[in-house]
């Protein structure tokens, strides 16, 4: 028996915090081509329906959005995600589903909370462990400090008195708790090629080219279950991108 879904809370204020995750900590961008068009897909969506970016992180496996949405949410959604999913599928000939079924959504009620969450999704690539949050070029972070393109700065700024005061709250420490997914930190080459040695009892990545089809597709969907990056596993075993995309 199927139990119907949940209905999505409504934010009386127009603004949500928003997750895409890929199906299965499937990998959403795995070079800079990616990330940009992914942003392009937001810019065309912005040309089409009623909704701000107010922040938005670009993470491997997931994407941060904090949108004040006039249009529906679900019609803006679906807009961006299968923009890029189109253009993922086509570029690494793979086919199925990108994106999990479902985004995560939470309303955003008060300023308090929505300076939090502006926080929280600057902070994602330091809490990740991959770079300090100022340093990350995938964030609307770098929009806030300069010029803006996506993001829409000006509601934030105002709250918080401009940009000295943009910077006293980013370096505030918050204890408020923000929707959250679940997901890999980033794993070391090192780390990664012990995970590939102990798990696959093989004596180096390269190993994996010498295993038939099926067990080596078997293989790698092993690794990418452990958290290993595409192009991770391409660099350590030599098997090229797309096999592994595919397996």
């Amino acid at each position: 028996m199927n139990m119907p879904r949940t209905a999505r809370k409504k934010s009386s204020t127009g603004c949500y915090h928003v997750i895409l995750r890929g199906i299965g900590k499937q990998v959403l961008f795995e070079e800079e081509e990616d990330y940009l068009r992914f942003l392009n897909a937001v810019r065309r969506c912005l040309a089409q329906e009623s909704f701000e970016v107010i922040a938005y992180c670009l993470m491997e496996n997931h994407v941060h959005l904090l949108l004040r949405a006039a249009s529906s949410l679900d019609r803006i959604m679906k807009r961006i995600a299968g923009s890029y999913a189109f253009y993922f599928n086509t570029k690494y000939e793979r086919t199925g589903h990108l994106f999990q079924d479902r985004y995560m959504s939470e309303p955003v009620e008060d300023e308090r909370y929505l300076l939090t969450v502006v926080r929280y999704i600057h902070n994602n690539p330091e809490k990740a462990g991959l770079c300090a949050h100022n340093e990350y070029r995938w964030s609307s972070w770098h929009e806030y400090v300069s010029v803006p393109d996506i993001a829409s700065t000006a509601l934030v700024l105002d709250l918080v008195g401009g940009l000295e005061w943009f910077f006293r709250c980013d370096e505030s420490v918050t204890e408020t708790a923000c929707m959250d997914i679940s997901g890999p930190r980033h794993i070391s080459d090192e780390k990664a090629l012990r995970i590939i040695k102990a798990t696959l009892k093989v004596g180096s990545g390269t190993q994996l080219q010498e295993l038939a089809k099926r067990e080596r597709d078997q293989a790698l969907r092993v690794l990418k279950k452990e958290g290993l990056s595409v192009r991770q596993i391409e660099r350590l075993t030599g098997i090229n991108r797309g096999v592994i995309l595919r397996a």
